[in-house]
């Protein structure tokens, strides 16, 4: 009878025993070392001591025995959305979770593209996260937000154009980038102004705030403003550029740098001189814009609070059940260049 061929032995997992054995120190010292406790005085170079056997026994903490004997996880969800995000979105977020890692809580991405705004605050709080950070796209309800915190969430947090009543907010009111496009469009004597409405899913929370802030800036000075719908494509570009001159429009905001580009494309193909007879103004200050020539005016945007957001997450899960806090974060500023 032939025999199965031996399977090599599993290697045993290393515990905080072994880390304490090879370190000489108690596994209490090795728990209050790794998990970054500060409560308890303890040496740098033992610290370090702990470290290093940690690190050539290749442990790292059991992430979910910690969180029975704490009670609660480190884990702080970003729902990951559907909607496409600027450079200054990717950087605060990037910050951010840099920023959580070193205060030791673990960032977990969540897809939740499909899922009704109740179904997914359901499906996180599954997780039992000790925190929710939720970027614009990601749609929450008093009802979710109730959900998450009755399942142990200390903080939940959104990041979009309005506040959800039960959350802290971090406010992004796209309407200051519109007002900031169209205020520098006006400051070049320009009076007929288009603004880009881009039609692909799940921008109209974007973009229609922009089209009201560029309204809000054009009513005192008597400007026009004119909506213009167009695709992100080259055929949708170039109908519209086909019948700009009978639009009778001097400028336009589009709406972000990508769509200002193709745009920009459109008009010089069929003889539109910009910025002679239309000025073109974007958002988001890509490299690509300055590439592009003419060089492409746009709108810097950055996102920013007064305390870091890792910190002060971390400040509301530690003293949770205060009233919910609002930061506005959005601060633009025009950045002229040679297509206005």
């Amino acid at each position: 009878m032939s025999q199965l061929p031996k399977q090599p032995a599993a290697a045993s997992v290393p515990t905080s025993a072994d880390v304490a054995r090879l370190a000489g120190v108690s596994r209490a010292t090795v728990s209050y070392v790794l998990n970054n406790n500060a409560t308890v005085r303890i040496s740098e170079p033992t610290r370090h001591r702990v470290r290093e056997a940690a690190t050539r026994l290749g442990y790292v903490p059991h992430a979910a025995a910690r969180s029975l004997r704490a009670g609660h996880t480190r884990m702080v969800l970003l729902p990951a959305g559907h909607v496409p995000a600027g450079p200054a979105h990717h950087h605060f977020f990037q910050e951010l979770q840099s920023g959580l890692r070193r205060l030791d809580y673990t960032v977990v991405q969540y897809g939740s593209v499909g899922l009704g705004a109740d179904e997914a605050a359901r499906a996180w709080a599954e997780l039992r996260p000790v925190a929710v950070v939720a970027p614009p796209g990601v749609a929450l309800t008093p009802h979710g937000i109730a959900v998450l915190t009755r399942s142990g969430a200390k903080a939940v947090v959104t990041l979009g154009p309005e506040p959800v009543d039960g959350a802290h907010a971090l406010v992004i009111d796209q309407r200051e980038v519109g007002s900031c496009a169209v205020g520098h469009l006006l400051g070049r004597g320009r009076r007929r102004i288009g603004v880009v409405m881009p039609q692909e899913p799940g921008l109209a929370p974007f973009a229609e705030p922009r089209l009201a802030g560029a309204l809000r800036a054009a009513e005192p000075a008597g400007a026009r403003v004119q909506p213009l719908p167009l695709r992100y494509e080259e055929e949708s570009a170039a109908g519209l550029a086909a019948r700009w001159r009978t639009l009778g429009l001097d400028a336009v905001f589009a709406y972000n740098d990508e769509y200002a580009m193709l745009l920009t494309r459109a008009l010089q193909d069929v003889g539109v001189e910009v910025p002679r007879e239309t000025a073109v103004i974007g958002a988001d200050d890509l490299m690509l814009g300055r590439l592009l020539r003419p060089r492409l005016s746009t709108v810097r945007m950055e996102l920013a609070t007064q305390q870091p957001l890792a910190e002060m997450i971390d400040r509301l899960t530690q003293h949770p059940g205060g009233a919910p806090e609002r930061h506005d974060l959005l601060r633009t500023r025009a950045v002229p260049r040679e297509s206005s």
